[in-house]
């Protein structure tokens, strides 16, 4: 018999994932590009009303009234403004470093939720666990490099999104005892989407031209994407098989960097890159080994 790694769901799921990760790399450097000429509220509200509409032509014939019913109307409205937020903190953080950097101070996230869950929800936290947090956390600053060009105020806003990123994934994860997957990822889109839809007009530009058109839908198709690819990913294989492909998105996210920006990160802000990924894959790791509630 295969094992839970090498059988063909497993394989699939790794296969779905790699992709989603993909997906995202090039949706932050399509954002980057975007935000030189228009407000990246405008980029924003092109992913979220992509998502949502997309979501809505394809599930509800599906699934009829059954995507729409939840029994935590309030939460799914508080999840879907966390992830708004969520997304217009990335998307202005990336306009102030390389696409690469900010990936990984992104893949910081579990380390933050592990912070976050010791201190307000009182879980215990090994010695172990804290070693990892504090390490990311090194790393993070090796990428940042307190002193050189990428600290600043505009290096508070990656952190600040990790932040609000590690709630939401707290208040995911709580969801989701009780809440249908699709079901949230059709009122999180349509909640992003009705208040970039309000927000929006107080910066609307014209679209200059064709290329930007295309690549803001670029930016929504790969949001669209990469999340379904997510959720089809975690239905064919554990997280703690999926966990070191999350990764992957900071090796897509420097190469993207390197052909659209011709940048390469330098080798401190590798070292950083490597303990980010080190000590982040293993808190993880350990996460997704943990029993889990009936």
């Amino acid at each position: 018999m295969a094992s839970d790694n090498t059988s063909p769901r497993a394989l699939q799921g790794i296969l779905f994932l790699v992709g989603a990760t993909a997906c995202f790399a090039v949706l932050d450097t399509g954002v980057k590009v975007v935000g030189a000429v228009m407000s990246v509220l405008v980029a924003v509200w092109f992913r979220y009303l992509f998502q949502a509409v997309a979501v809505t032509l394809f599930m509800l014939p599906v699934r009829g009234r059954s995507l729409l019913q939840t029994r935590q109307p309030k939460l799914q409205l508080l999840r879907g403004l966390l992830l708004f937020t969520v997304s217009l903190l990335s998307f202005v953080s990336v306009q102030y470093m390389p696409v690469g950097e900010f990936t990984a101070i992104v893949m910081t996230t579990p380390l933050v939720v592990t912070l976050l869950a010791a201190l307000f929800l009182k879980e215990p936290v090994s010695p172990l666990r804290w070693l990892l947090v504090a390490g990311g956390f090194a790393g993070a600053l090796l990428v940042v490099r307190p002193g050189g060009e990428l600290f600043g105020w505009s290096a508070l806003l990656p952190l600040a999104m990790v932040t609000a990123y590690a709630v939401f994934q707290i208040l995911t994860s709580r969801m989701a005892r009780t809440e249908d997957p699709m079901t949230m990822h059709f009122y999180t889109g349509w909640v992003g989407a009705l208040v970039a839809t309000l927000l929006v007009p107080l910066v609307w530009q014209a679209i200059p031209d064709l290329r930007t058109l295309a690549l803001l839908c670029l930016v929504g198709l790969m949001g669209t994407v990469g999340h379904f690819l997510l959720i089809l990913a975690f239905a064919r294989a554990p997280a703690s098989t999926l966990t070191p492909y999350l990764y992957g998105q900071i090796g897509f996210a420097m190469l993207c960097g390197w052909v659209v920006f011709d940048h390469v990160p330098g080798a401190l802000e590798l070292s950083g890159i490597a303990l980010i990924v080190l000590c982040g894959a293993t808190a993880s790791w350990l996460t997704a080994r943990l029993p889990r509630p009936s």
